[in-house]
């Protein structure tokens, strides 16, 4: 039992030893890599954008459905056959223009009977005014006849008016969006038979916030996108702004206006923006660079390795950018990705640091032979 305690006692002796002679024999440099790799692995990855000037502008955005700026329900004034159609739907039309053409001998005929009862009563007239003068006729006697005679050329006025009714025109001018007669339907006095819109000019109403009363203005630049044309935006102005404030809604009513006779059409839904200032020139960052928990607006800056909180004032948001009116000079590397496990001093690693250092030569080239153009 000794000896085998003895020998226990030797072989852990021996592997202590063993221990120690590797530990002897490790290369001088292994520990220094070992701690710069837990430095390295310290280092969180960010993604960055430097601060730069682009052109900013504030807007008000709203939808809205696109109306025609005109539209008329076509009806007809009388009664008969349709003997002719003379427009399709989709044709474009012109004001006055002819559309259907109604069976007219009834009208015709009406005419006629009250342009001989004109002639009659204007033959009787001049007798009776020359009997007068020989004082054969009474006065009474001769304006009765005027009064007849007036009251007859009023029913041909008519009667011409009734026969005008049976050739349907367009009281506007634009496109046939819709038709409900054929030739040989009796048509009834005030049945709608065409509707036409005048696609020339769109418009699309924005219910705004009163807040927005004093910022938007007639002629203000207006952009808009439509469900139906993805990807191309169409510029328009705002035509009218009614300065009444509704009291149930707190909002007001701006019409905005686009050329139309092309792609746009009625009915299509609209997503507009009305851009009130401009600046050509600001100093913006993306708003993805904004820390969400924070009362005031900051960002992370990298400086030195290490990352920097920086509290920051705003202007105006126009889209993924903000503009920077204190805080940040141009050229300021702000984290946009990555900025959630920061914390104020945090070694950062930029992601895409070569190609950010591209930029950066670039840009200052581009700077250089500026200068360059400026002095000669």
């Amino acid at each position: 039992m000794a000896v085998l305690r003895r020998t226990t006692l030797i072989q852990r002796m021996l592997l202590v030893i063993a221990l120690a002679l590797l530990a002897a024999c490790k290369p001088a440099g292994m520990g220094k890599q070992a701690d710069d790799s837990e430095t390295t692995a310290e280092a969180l990855p960010v993604e960055v954008v430097a601060v730069s000037r682009r052109a900013i502008a504030a807007s008000y955005s709203g939808t809205a459905p696109l109306e025609a700026r005109a539209e008329a329900q076509v009806v007809a004034k009388t009664s008969g056959v349709a003997l002719r159609v003379m427009a399709e739907e989709g044709q474009a039309v012109r004001a006055g223009q002819t559309l259907v053409q109604l069976d007219s001998d009834q009208q015709r005929l009406r005419v006629a009977q009250a342009t001989a009862q004109v002639s009659k009563l204007e033959a009787n007239y001049r007798r009776a005014a020359q009997l007068a003068e020989q004082r054969m006729v009474s006065a009474a006697d001769v304006d009765q006849l005027r009064f007849d005679l007036a009251n007859a050329r009023a029913a041909r006025d008519l009667a011409r008016l009734e026969l005008s009714y049976s050739t349907v025109v367009a009281p506007i001018s634009g496109v046939i969006a819709s038709r409900s007669i054929k030739p040989g339907n009796l048509v009834q006095i005030n049945t709608p038979i065409f509707r036409i819109v005048d696609v020339s000019r769109l418009e699309a109403t924005l219910n705004v916030p009163e807040r927005e009363l004093e910022t938007l203005k007639v002629g203000q630049p207006v952009q808009l996108t439509v469900d139906a044309i993805p990807g191309r935006i169409f510029e328009g102005t705002v035509a009218r702004i009614a300065p009444v404030v509704d009291a149930g809604s707190g909002t007001f009513r701006v019409v905005t206006a686009f050329d139309g006779g092309g792609l746009l059409q009625p009915g299509m839904f609209g997503r507009l923006r009305v851009d009130h200032d401009r600046r050509a020139d600001a100093l913006a960052m993306p708003r993805a660079a904004l820390l969400d928990d924070e009362a005031e607006p900051t960002v992370f800056l990298v400086r030195g390795g290490k990352a920097q909180r920086q509290t920051v004032q705003l202007g105006h948001v126009d889209g993924d950018w903000v503009q920077v009116s204190d805080g940040l000079a141009e050229g300021d590397q702000v984290v946009t990705a990555g900025k959630v496990a920061l914390r104020e001093g945090s070694s950062v690693q930029i992601i895409g640091a070569a190609n950010a250092a591209g930029a950066a030569v670039e840009r200052a080239e581009a700077a250089a032979d500026a200068d360059q153009s400026d002095a000669q």
